[in-house]
C-alpha cells in the first residue's frame, strides 16, 4: 500500500507542477500587452514556425520552392471586407522548437531548452549602455555634419568617400535621382537645423541658422521636385523658425539675436516659387517639378505619384497659418481632395501614379511604400496638427481599405495560427495581388500605426522589417518575400525602420526596441562609415558602397537614433507635444496651428462625394482614430521586460526571411 501512495503522490505532484507552469506562463486569461484582457480559457493550438527541414531527407527547403514547404499564405487574397488573414498550413517545427505534442510548444518554446530570443532581448537595458548608444548616435551625426561643413558646404550633399561636395547635375538634366533633390541651396545644412537643436547644440544651431540666412537663396535656375523641396527645405525652415521663436526654449537657448523672422520669410519665398506647379492643371493635382526661376518647364511630365502630390499639406498648412495667408494650404488641400476623389469606388484604394490633366490612373498599384506612403501619413498628421475633421475621416476610410485589401496573414499579431501579418501590393480596382515584393519605405507604417493606437499590428510588421535588417545589416530598397531575397539591392541610409523603432519604444517602453536600435547603430558603423561620413550601400549583400550621403541621414536617421536612447530629451520631458514631419522635422502641436479664419472656406464642399452627392459624415462624437480606444493603454510594469512578440512568432518571422 505504501508504494501505491508514493506513486499517487508523484502523480499529484507532477499535475500540480504542470498547473503552476500553466498559470505562470499565462495560458489561461489572454495577457496581450495592448488589449483589454478578456478571459479566454479555450486554447487555440499554436502552429509551429515554418519548418525548413524536408520531412523525407532533412535537407533545407524554401517556402514556395518544389521540395520545400508550401509558400506563405500572403499569396492568398483576404475575404472581401475582412481585415483578418487566412491561416497558413501547419508545418513541422524547425530544429530546437518544441514538438506540438509537448507542453512547451504552447509556451513559445519554454521548457524545450534555452530560448535565444528571451536571452538576447529580455530584461532591462542598462543606463550605462543606453548612454553609450546615445553618445554613439550623437557622434554619428557630428561626424557626418562636420565633414559636410568641412568638405561640401555650400553644395547640397557630401560625397563621403572622396570628401567632396555634390550639387545638381547640370550636364544631365534627366538625372532625376540627383536633380529632383539637389537645388543648389545647401540642402544638407538646411535639412539638419532642427537636429542640432534637439541634440542641444545651441552654438552650432545659431551659427548654422545665420549661415542659412546669409548664404542660401532660392533664386536659382534649378528644376526640383516639389515634394522634395517641400519636405526637406520648406519643412526644415519652418521647424527651425518655430524653435527660435518658442518662448519656452525647451532645447536650451536657441534664440537668435535680432532675429526678424528671416527663416519664415525664406520659407514663404520658396513656397511662392513652388506655386506654379499648381497652375494650369485640370485636376488641381500639381506638376511634379518646377524651376525655381521660371516655373513649370515647358516639357514637364503630366504624370505624378500620389505621395508626391498629396503630401504637401503639413508644410503648406503650417506656412499658411503662420502667415495668415490661406493660399498655400488651399492648393495643398485641393490636391489631396482631388486624389481622394479618384479612389476606387469598389475598394476605396488609390493607385500610385496619376495623370494630372485627365485624372486617369497610370500606375494602378496600391501599397504602403514608394508612391503612396506619405499620402496616408499626412492625412493623419494634418488632422493632428490642424484639427480638420475631414482629414481624419479620409484617414479612417483609407485605413479600413488598407486593412481589407492589403493586409494578409493571421488576424492577430501575437496569437493564433497562420503567417505573420504583412501588407502587400495589390491592384487598386480589384484588390488582387500584383507582385511579391515590398520596399523599405513601407517600414514607416508601424510608426504610423503607433500614432493611431494599433500597436499590436505595428509590433508584427516592425518585427518583419527588423528580421530583414538582421539578415543583411541593412534594408534592401526592395525585398521579395516569396523568394526570400532582395529585388533591389541598395540601401541609401533610410530612416523608416529607425523611426518606427523609436515610436514603438515610446509607446511600449519595452527595452527590446533599444536592442533593435543598438543593432541598427552598430550595423551603420560597421558597414557604412567611410573616410568623411556615411555612404550609401550599393549592395546589401557584398556591402559595396556608393559615394553619396543623402541629407535625410542627418535630419532623420541620426535624429531618431539619438532620441531613442535619450530618455531625458526635452522632446520627451518638456511637457510640450511634438510631431515629426515625413522628413523628421519637429513641430510643436499647439492651438495656434488649429486656428484658421478660412476654415469654412475649406469646408464648403463637405458632405459631398466626387459626383456632388451628399453622403453621411460622422458626427463629432463618432470621429476617432480606428482602434485607439482599446490599444493605447500603457504597458503594465510587470510585462515591460517581456518580448513584445512571443518568441515562437519571432522565430517564425526569422525563418520566413531566411535567417534560420
Amino acid at each position: 500500500m505504501q508504494w501505491r501512495a508514493l506513486v499517487l503522490g508523484l502523480v499529484l505532484l507532477r499535475l500540480g507542477l504542470h498547473g503552476v507552469l500553466w498559470l505562470v506562463f499565462g495560458l489561461g486569461p489572454s495577457m496581450g500587452f495592448y488589449q483589454r484582457f478578456p478571459l479566454s480559457f479555450g486554447f487555440q493550438r499554436l502552429r509551429g514556425p515554418d519548418g525548413l527541414l524536408s520531412p523525407a531527407s532533412g535537407s533545407v527547403g524554401r517556402p514556395g520552392v518544389p521540395g520545400g514547404p508550401p509558400g506563405p499564405s500572403w499569396l492568398q487574397p483576404p475575404a472581401v471586407g475582412v481585415a483578418a488573414g487566412r491561416p497558413g498550413t501547419p508545418r513541422r517545427p524547425a530544429r530546437g522548437v518544441c514538438d506540438p505534442a509537448h507542453w512547451g510548444y504552447l509556451l513559445g518554446g519554454r521548457g524545450c531548452g534555452p530560448d535565444e530570443y528571451e536571452k538576447r532581448y529580455s530584461g532591462a537595458f542598462p543606463p550605462q549602455l543606453r548612454a553609450q548608444m546615445r553618445d554613439l548616435a550623437r557622434g554619428m551625426f557630428v561626424f557626418g555634419y562636420d565633414n559636410y561643413m568641412a568638405h561640401a558646404f555650400p553644395q547640397d550633399e557630401l560625397n563621403p568617400i572622396h570628401c567632396r561636395g555634390r550639387g545638381p547635375d547640370r550636364g544631365d538634366p534627366s538625372n532625376l535621382n540627383i536633380n529632383d533633390v539637389l537645388g543648389n541651396y545647401s540642402l544638407t545644412l538646411v535639412d539638419a537645423l532642427d537636429t542640432l537643436a534637439i541634440m542641444g547644440n545651441s552654438s552650432e544651431f545659431q551659427k548654422a541658422v545665420k549661415l542659412v540666412i546669409n548664404t542660401v537663396s532660392f533664386d536659382k535656375d534649378s528644376t526640383v521636385q516639389v515634394f522634395e523641396a517641400t519636405i526637406r527645405v520648406l519643412g526644415s525652415l519652418l521647424s527651425a523658425h518655430r524653435i527660435i521663436t518658442d518662448s519656452k526654449q525647451p532645447f536650451g537657448d536657441m534664440a537668435i539675436k535680432d532675429y526678424d523672422n528671416e527663416l519664415l520669410h525664406m520659407a514663404h519665398d520658396l513656397a511662392v516659387r513652388l506655386l506654379p506647379a499648381f497652375e494650369n492643371t485640370k485636376t488641381g493635382i500639381p506638376y511634379p517639378r518646377v524651376n525655381l526661376k521660371t516655373g513649370v518647364p515647358p516639357d514637364s511630365n503630366n504624370e505624378t505619384c500620389t505621395a508626391g502630390a498629396g503630401s504637401l499639406l503639413v508644410e503648406f498648412g503650417i506656412l499658411s497659418r503662420l502667415l495668415g495667408d490661406s493660399t498655400f494650404e488651399w492648393v495643398a488641400r485641393r490636391a489631396v481632395k482631388a486624389l481622394w476623389n479618384l479612389r476606387s469606388n469598389d475598394t476605396g484604394l488609390l493607385g500610385n501614379v496619376v495623370n494630372i490633366q485627365t485624372g486617369d490612373w497610370v500606375g494602378k498599384q496600391s501599397g504602403l511604400g514608394a508612391g503612396l506612403d506619405s499620402f496616408y501619413e499626412y492625412l493623419l498628421k494634418s488632422y493632428i496638427l490642424f484639427g480638420e475633421k475631414e482629414d481624419l475621416e479620409m484617414f479612417n476610410a483609407a485605413y479600413q481599405s488598407i486593412q481589407n485589401y492589403l493586409r494578409r496573414g493571421r488576424e492577430a499579431c501575437n496569437e493564433g495560427e497562420g503567417d505573420p501579418p504583412l501588407y502587400v501590393n495589390v491592384n487598386m480596382f480589384s484588390g488582387q495581388l500584383m507582385n511579391t515584393w515590398i520596399d523599405s519605405l513601407q517600414a514607416f507604417f508601424p510608426g504610423l500605426q503607433v500614432l493611431i493606437g494599433d500597436v499590436e499590428d505595428a509590433i508584427c510588421l516592425h518585427a518583419f522589417y527588423y528580421a530583414i535588417w538582421k539578415r543583411y545589416g541593412a534594408l534592401p530598397e526592395r525585398y521579395n518575400w516569396q523568394l526570400q531575397a532582395p529585388d533591389v539591392l541598395f540601401y541609401p541610409l533610410r530612416p523608416e525602420l529607425v523611426e518606427s523603432t523609436y515610436l514603438l519604444y515610446q509607446a511600449t517602453k519595452n527595452p527590446f526596441y533599444l536592442h533593435v536600435g543598438m543593432d541598427i547603430l552598430q550595423s551603420l558603423e560597421k558597414y557604412t562609415k567611410v573616410k568623411c561620413g556615411y555612404a550609401t550601400l550599393h549592395h546589401v549583400i557584398d556591402k559595396s558602397k556608393e559615394d553619396r550621403m543623402e541629407s535625410f541621414f542627418l535630419s532623420e536617421t541620426c535624429k531618431y537614433l539619438y532620441l531613442l536612447f535619450d530618455e531625458e530629451n526635452p522632446v520627451h520631458k518638456s511637457g510640450s507635444k511634438y510631431m515629426f514631419t515625413t522628413e523628421g522635422h519637429i513641430v510643436s502641436v499647439d492651438k495656434h496651428l488649429r486656428e484658421s479664419p478660412w476654415k469654412e472656406f475649406f469646408s464648403e464642399d463637405r458632405g459631398k462625394d466626387q459626383e456632388g452627392k451628399f453622403v453621411h459624415r460622422p458626427k463629432p462624437h463618432e470621429l476617432k482614430v480606428l482602434n485607439s480606444s482599446s490599444n493605447c493603454n500603457r504597458v503594465p510594469d510587470e510585462r515591460r521586460y517581456s518580448l513584445p512578440l512571443k518568441s515562437i512568432y519571432m522565430r517564425q518571422i526569422d525563418q520566413m526571411v531566411g535567417l534560420i
